[in-house]
């Protein structure tokens, strides 16, 4: 374990401003609005705002209030914040993100988190938290080999927590944090007590008895999970099949990149008409900022590519997952990119223990609601069994 302390070379940040300075901006069709990506003036206008406003030292400040650490498992290195309560009795939780997430995801809940007792909280609902960064990711950096899959970072996961000590924890994962999450809690059945996630996918299974005398709600919710698949799974297709080809232009151009995220925060995030009306500037430069000045841009993607036949896109429809013994919490957040359906979860995961649905939040439900998020978290150890 080495402390590890976030200070990017001020070399970095004047290329960062060499290069918004330098953009050479593509024509658009008029009227086109989000229906074929990012707005030409909205871009304009944020890319602006990172070049001119923007503070990564103040962000840099803010990630370098919490312990850091990386270490060496299997070969790759890895990078995660290690926060500990002060309650001594606190629960042992880790917590991981998905794309285009990043640890600063969950910069507005880890004090509430580990210190309930100042944020209005019951101190007995406390965690020590462990909030790694995936290999290819953030300040872990590229993955050193192929091979990288869901399995094997389920795999140092567990690595990670017995090497501090925690022998009995709880898992968090949202986007494809959720599949790690669940993974750990599969493998380590003897050392996870509970599984709590934001984004379960619950594709049908192609029987169609299992179809049958759904609601109205879950008819709406396969529609769409249809749409999403048909019309906004690009990225995914993209990163899952040509990871390597998009890095060339994510990691050269710095507007490529604040676009390739700002998208998805567009789609999946619970805003009217911008982001920003779900999470601030701040925070969503911050987020693609880690990804730009870590250039992993295109190592994040080759975890697309690594789990490509686990993803909704896949030919045949990826298998189901076995049942999961561990309790399992399940937070929906009503402007989400896909919802799920509880029955269908229910036939997969038998030991559901809590499933809240929120009419607010998207996908980033921790920068959007984390009020929301901690509550969630903090009534999910209440269920779990003693």
């Amino acid at each position: 374990m080495r402390p590890f302390r976030i200070a990017v070379p001020q070399a970095d940040l004047d290329d960062l401003h060499r290069r918004l300075d330098n953009t050479r901006w593509p024509t658009e069709l008029p009227g086109a609005g989000w229906d074929r990506g990012v707005p030409l003036d909205y871009l304009k206008e944020l890319a602006g705002f990172w070049r001119t406003s923007y503070d990564w030292r103040a962000a840099e400040a803010r990630l370098n209030r919490f312990p850091q650490f990386t270490t060496d498992i299997d070969g790759a290195n890895v990078h995660f914040l290690h926060v500990r309560s002060p309650e001594p009795d606190a629960t042992p939780l880790i917590m991981t993100h998905g794309w285009p997430g990043s640890v600063a995801e969950f910069l507005d809940v880890i004090e509430p988190l580990t210190d309930p007792r100042r944020h209005g909280g019951d101190p007995a609902e406390a965690f020590h938290l462990v909030i790694p960064s995936p290999p290819g990711f953030g300040f872990s950096g590229p993955a050193p080999q192929s091979g990288w899959n869901v399995t094997r970072i389920a795999g140092a996961w567990a690595e990670l927590m017995s090497r501090l000590g925690y022998h009995r924890y709880a898992v968090h994962g949202d986007d494809i944090g959720t599949w790690i999450a669940l993974t750990v809690a599969g493998m380590n059945l003897e050392r996870v007590i509970g599984a709590h996630v934001d984004f379960l996918l619950t594709p049908p299974s192609g029987d169609p008895a299992e179809l049958a005398g759904l609601r109205e709600q879950d008819t709406e919710r396969l529609a769409q999970m249809g749409r999403w698949l048909e019309q906004r799974s690009g990225y995914m297709k993209i990163q899952a099949t040509r990871p390597q080809t998009l890095a060339y232009g994510l990691a050269d151009s710095p507007v490529g990149q604040l676009a390739w995220i700002t998208e998805k925060f567009y789609e999946w995030t619970d805003c009217a008409k911008v982001p920003e009306d779900a999470v601030s500037r701040d925070q969503l430069l911050t987020n693609v900022s880690v990804y730009w000045l870590t250039a992993t841009a295109g190592s994040s993607a080759q975890l697309y590519f690594e789990m490509a036949d686990m993803l909704p896109i896949a030919t045949p429809p990826p298998p189901l997952p076995p049942p999961l013994p561990v309790p399992l919490g399940v937070a929906v957040y009503l402007h989400d990119a896909s919802l799920p359906i509880r029955r269908l979860a229910d036939a997969r995961f038998p030991n559901i223990v809590q499933w809240n649905e929120y009419d607010r939040g998207g996908h980033f439900p921790a920068m959007e609601e984390p009020d929301l998020f901690v509550q969630d978290l903090r009534s999910f150890v209440r269920a779990l069994p003693v």
